[in-house]
């Protein structure tokens, strides 16, 4: 499992818009769709994953705390489906189905949206203010597979608190998120 970190780039970019289906409900899904009144999570993650798998219920925990407080989110999987099956669209809405996902799983087939948001593992969070402009690139939290940290997304759940009090998360608090490097065609 090669360990991948988060591309560090210059923060306050524009949300690149999308138009992806959704693996659950067959339609399609666009940045506006999902965006949240307060703020947007875009995450890029995967079903075969060893460091999503291992966060993947606190990555719903945290959608479930936030959404109701006026944020966004979406998970999109870019990862090529031949050479990883297990990433297709018909295992991407399992998994979706299977725990619940709060928020659409999209699929990237054509890899373009994880280039336009340089995501370059799994998982990736990148985090939109309520004018669409990146303000957070980072990690849900210090868990990863056999360390022994629980998972809390204390990382991520900072950065958004700062948000819904009206502030913007501290560069400081900025750690890269580690995982598997999204599989490429």
């Amino acid at each position: 499992m090669a360990r991948t970190l988060t591309t560090q780039i210059p923060l306050g970019f524009i949300a690149p818009n999308f138009r992806l289906k959704d693996t659950s409900s067959d339609t399609f899904v666009t940045f506006s769709d999902i965006r949240g009144e307060k703020g947007t999570i875009v995450l890029f993650i995967c079903n075969h994953c060893p460091f999503v798998v291992h966060v993947l219920d606190g990555i719903i925990a945290v959608a479930q705390a936030y959404q109701n407080k006026g944020f966004g989110f979406v998970a999109i999987s870019s990862n090529d489906a031949e050479n990883y099956p297990q990433d297709g669209p018909e295992f991407m809405k399992s998994l979706a189905d299977e725990k619940a996902f709060p928020f659409p799983y999209l699929y990237d087939e054509s890899q373009e949206i994880a280039k336009a948001y340089d995501a370059a593992c799994t998982p990736d969070f990148a985090v939109f203010d309520a004018d669409d402009i990146c303000v957070y690139r980072g990690q849900l939290d210090d868990a990863r597979p056999g360390n022994g940290v629980e998972v809390t997304g204390e990382s991520l759940r900072t950065a958004l608190d700062q948000m819904n009090n009206g502030g913007e998360p501290s560069l400081e608090g900025q750690k890269p998120s580690i995982g598997c490097n999204i599989k490429w065609k």
